[in-house]
């Protein structure tokens, strides 16, 4: 069909041989829609606010096989509507005789419109829409905007989600990390595992046991990866993680990050003060004095601390452990960082503080792990970056009903998926 241009002439439109323009033209043009579709009526109704499209082909036309392309004749027809962009205020839907062609090798299938994808209620543009709107709010939030049900949505959102994935290459993954968050309250997680170099999630999956290293095996495998490429991973010290790394990544080099290492030594100290609070009433509301860096302690904070830490408290000495132990990360080499290990240890376990011991068992028996950070250099800030931006935003959306919404949601925040939406 030849190109006509439109030109604006006072109020009317013409084309470019001067023939005026009827609105069924205008609407195909604003469409982009090629022959042989064409719109063939408009139906507006002021009161539901609603702009109903039909679109049509011409008489005689034929349609490629969808699977060997080679142009068939139409069978018959089944009628179809698609919710479209909003025109001005109102709901716009296209409404199609979708066709099924005869084609001598393949027999009857039913052709593809250009303005949707197979299965959905929605033409492109409109899912493209929805999709910019999902990764910026909640999908309740998104769906109030478009005036549709959050269910309709969260399938789009699924669909997106999972064509993207499928084309995401991990052939070059040789750096991971693993941790978990919370899905609901109670013992129910979710893991997640990054590639590190490429700062993005590569999978998802309910639980926090071994299995789910087992699945991530499995998912990375289907992507073009390989187990046995995996160099090194970062990780917290639970048993679970621990040992469906060395199960299934055989050849990974575990890395316990300071993050795990600090904060199992904050947890250590924390459970000093809650001990000696019992007694001691001037520990009371002071918790957050001890587990803050100094420099991130307000002044009052730092009032507090000072006169605490020249008390003769068991807290105080927990603390003053805890503030040694972070020059374990200062020092210049495995060998010297080893040495320091030790000897904190060592002091710790001379102590009377039993949470404090149960602490340098800990690390006693994660010590190659440990030093490991000194040639890896891995940390899981990354994974606890993405895990903070994950409950933000389960808290801002009151959760989710199902771990698969969770998941999907996750791979919106942090992996890095190219969606192939259809542009306005």
């Amino acid at each position: 069909m030849p190109e006509h241009r439109p030109q604006a002439v006072g109020r009317d439109l013409f084309l470019s041989d001067d023939r005026p323009m009827d609105t069924n033209t205008l609407f195909t043009m604003a469409l982009g829609l090629q022959a042989p579709w064409e719109v063939k009526n408009l139906h507006f109704d002021g009161e539901t606010r609603r702009l109903d499209i039909e679109i049509d082909f011409t008489r005689g036309a034929t349609f490629p096989c969808p699977v060997c392309g080679v142009p068939s004749k139409v069978h018959d027809t089944e009628e179809k509507t698609w919710r479209h962009l909003d025109f001005f205020q109102h709901s716009a839907h296209l409404t199609a005789r979708v066709p099924r062609c005869t084609c001598g090798a393949h027999g009857v299938k039913q052709v593809q419109v250009p303005w949707a994808r197979p299965g959905s209620g929605f033409t492109l543009l409109f899912e493209a829409l929805a999709m910019m709107l999902m990764q910026s709010m909640p999908v309740a939030s998104a769906a109030k905007i478009v005036g549709e049900y959050d269910g309709r949505l969260w399938r789009v959102l699924h669909h997106y989600i999972d064509e993207a994935r499928a084309k995401v290459d991990m052939s070059k993954v040789t750096r991971i990390g693993v941790d978990e968050t919370a899905a609901k309250r109670g013992h129910n997680y979710i893991t997640l595992a990054m590639d590190m170099d490429l700062r993005r999630l590569l999978f998802a999956t309910e639980g926090k046991g071994a299995e789910t290293l087992k699945a991530f095996k499995a998912d990375l495998i289907a992507h073009g990866g390989k187990p046995e490429n995996v160099e090194e991973a970062s990780l917290d010290m639970s048993k679970a993680f621990i040992k469906g790394l060395r199960e299934h990544f055989p050849n990974g080099h575990l890395t316990f990050d300071r993050f795990h290492v600090m904060k199992l030594v904050n947890e250590g100290l924390d459970q000093v003060r809650r001990e000696e609070s019992k007694d001691r009433s001037e520990l009371k509301k002071s918790r957050y004095v001890w587990l803050k860096n100094r420099s991130n302690l307000n002044s009052s904070q730092e009032a507090m601390l000072h006169d605490l830490g020249s008390a003769n408290l068991l807290t105080a000495e927990a603390y003053r452990m805890k503030v040694t132990l972070q020059d374990f990360y200062e020092q210049p080499n495995p060998r010297a960082a080893r040495q320091f290990l030790s000897e904190w240890c060592e002091m710790v376990r001379e102590s009377a503080l039993e949470p404090m011991q149960k602490v340098a068992k800990a690390l006693q028996d994660h010590t190659e792990g440990i030093l490991r950070w000194f040639t890896s250099g891995l940390a899981n800030g990354l994974l606890e970056g993405i895990n903070s931006l994950l409950q933000a935003a389960k808290s801002k959306a009151r959760g989710y009903r199902t771990y698969r919404n969770l998941i999907a949601i996750a791979y919106l925040i942090a992996g890095k998926l190219d969606f192939n939406l259809a542009t306005f």
